[in-house]
């Protein structure tokens, strides 16, 4: 078994032949994601080909296929994902194909995106402005950018506040 001698039935090449992207798209397509959690502070930027839960901290950037951003978690940095949920805060622009917004979500910077849903409660401060997708013509683009302001005026309710962003 430990011995030095070699076996006849052993094969020279290793035992597991998976490269690294093999084992990296495995991972990604395993639908479990990493998880910062509550006590955890990151500073640096996180990239991943998959999905990555963010409960605690982290101040820089975040590119990954999908981000879900806990009631707790603070994201300092800027986001660029498939699909983003935030039910925390971000101090930072989000670029997502679909995002979603959960009442406790608090966003200070820009929203850039292709689908977007904001339950009543969350808090955004900055431009909300649409994906330019293949098909669309610059001026349905343009139509469709917008300034908005929402604050939260305690758990009574919200003030909103929509106007056309100036050319």
């Amino acid at each position: 078994m430990f011995s030095k001698t070699k076996d006849s039935s052993n094969s020279s090449e290793p035992l597991t032949s998976s490269t690294s992207s093999e084992s990296k798209r495995g991972a990604a397509q395993s639908g479990v994601p990493s998880i910062i959690s509550a006590d955890l502070r990151i500073t640096g930027n996180l990239k991943s080909d998959g999905d990555i839960q963010v409960d605690g901290h982290v101040e820089g950037d975040i590119d990954s296929a999908t981000l879900t951003i806990g009631e707790g978690a603070h994201v300092k940095g800027h986001i660029s994902c498939e699909s983003v949920r935030v039910c925390g805060t971000v101090d930072g622009a989000v670029k997502a194909k679909s995002v979603v917004m959960a009442k406790t979500a608090r966003v200070i910077g820009d929203i850039i995106h292709d689908s977007l849903a904001i339950e009543a409660g969350a808090f955004i401060e900055g431009n909300i402005k649409r994906l330019e997708g293949v098909g669309r013509t610059s001026s349905v683009s343009a139509a469709s950018s917008s300034s908005t302001s929402s604050s939260s005026t305690g758990s009574a309710g919200t003030a909103a506040a929509t106007k056309p962003l100036a050319s």
